[in-house]
């Protein structure tokens, strides 16, 4: 069996990682834009901050993929992707075919509608090669102007502060985080990057960026105007189905897939950034991982079959640990929301409960509990009985 994978992101190793384990004799060919071996996205705030040098931004030795018999193709880009076959075609002319493909070319950074985003000196953070660029302006010090106040933003703020840079946050919402706190936790975040030395600006919008003699003025819907010498958008990503599009596939948001990660087409599958399953396409390293590996099984013959993800992110932002499962905000007076904040220590918990089942939680500035609160929430677990000790620094999870 021929396997081709086209994307060396999260999706693309750990589906050729696996159907390796599962089967030594198939053939796997990754094709892959990028000329550098995979490395987690993370490693590159880390690499920015300077805590991580360049050789241990890889999460495989030199000769893995040599060892795991995978035939990486760096640098290579697809003409075209061919359905029926299925094939896929290099810009060289080359035409591949395989038994079972899998789509695994991730996201695109979005770039916000903002006048002037498009010229020198903007920037956004998705590949190793975006680092080196941000990097090397920066050589010196400098400053950076950040669009974005989410989980990645915040982190390049952090990562280019630690640097040696002066950095400034723009953020369109009225709170950090918007889509993983709420406003007490965002609050407590707030005061903690202000004492880092970043400049964090909320509610406002960015209107236009131009340059002049002394690098880039940035101007704000309310009038205001910031000078800097580098703007770096962190406002989202797009999935890349633009090759699927093409070949005929249905997309949406993301390439649609069924519940064993197969597109409409026999042999064709999708996993990662770039998968739209029952209508959500998630963005999260999680569901990255699960649909590789469900993805892998299927092309194997072997079935399996997925079952989504429950919205679940654990990052150190800020120097903080924040946890971000499920529901964080209550959608009736019938929900229930418990919480426990040390601001001078930067925790924050929270759990939302519905019927009387946790249907989510916010865990900030402690790692302790949060795997297992962030397990009830993924199996909406009934904590009627706990309710008033959940918060309990030494409430013990294993009970529910």
């Amino acid at each position: 069996m021929r396997a081709v994978v086209v994307g060396n992101g999260l999706a693309g190793m750990i589906a050729a990682k696996t159907i390796r384990e599962l089967d030594t004799s198939s053939e796997i060919i990754v094709f892959a834009e990028e000329k550098h071996p995979y490395y987690p996205r993370p490693n590159l705030i880390e690499y920015l901050a300077g805590r991580l040098p360049f050789e241990k931004l890889f999460a495989f030795p030199a000769d893995w993929a040599e060892r795991m018999k995978i035939d990486m193709r760096l640098g290579v880009f697809l003409k075209a992707v061919h359905p029926g076959g299925p094939s896929v075609e290099t810009d060289g002319g080359e035409i591949v075919p395989c038994d079972a493909l899998l789509l695994a070319n991730g996201a695109r950074a979005a770039i916000p509608p903002i006048k002037g985003a498009d010229g020198p000196d903007v920037y956004v953070l998705r590949t190793l090669d975006d680092a080196l660029e941000i990097q090397k302006r920066l050589e010196d010090g400098g400053r950076a102007a950040v669009i974005g106040g989410g989980l990645l933003g915040l982190e390049i703020a952090r990562a280019l502060g630690e640097s040696g840079a002066s950095v400034r946050v723009i953020e369109f919402f009225d709170r950090l985080l918007p889509r993983q706190l709420d406003d007490r936790g965002s609050r407590i975040l707030s005061d903690r990057v202000a004492k880092m030395g970043i400049d964090v600006h909320l509610g406002a919008v960015t209107e236009e960026i131009r340059a002049d003699a002394t690098g880039l003025r940035l101007r704000l819907k309310d009038g205001r105007e910031f000078a800097s010498d580098i703007v770096i958008a962190a406002a989202g990503v797009c999935p890349r189905i633009e090759p699927a599009a093409a070949a005929g596939l249905k997309t949406r948001k993301g390439v649609v897939v069924d519940d064993t990660l197969m597109t409409g087409a026999p042999g064709v599958y999708a996993a990662g950034d770039v998968a739209e399953h029952s209508g959500r396409s998630y963005g999260i390293i999680p569901a990255a991982f699960e649909q590789a590996r469900v993805a892998a099984h299927n092309m194997l013959g072997i079935e399996k079959k997925y079952e989504g993800t429950v919205p679940f992110t654990t990052l150190k932002v800020v120097g903080l640990a924040v946890t971000s499962v499920g529901a964080v905000e209550p959608e009736s007076d019938r929900d229930e929301v418990l919480f426990r904040e040390r601001p001078e220590e930067g925790i924050y918990k929270k759990i939302l409960i519905r019927n009387g089942a946790v249907a989510g939680a916010v865990w900030m500035g402690t790692r302790k509990g949060a795997a297992e609160i962030a397990k009830l929430a993924a199996r909406k677990a009934y904590v009627e009985k706990w309710k008033n000790e959940l918060l309990d620094d030494a409430f013990d999870f294993s009970v529910v």
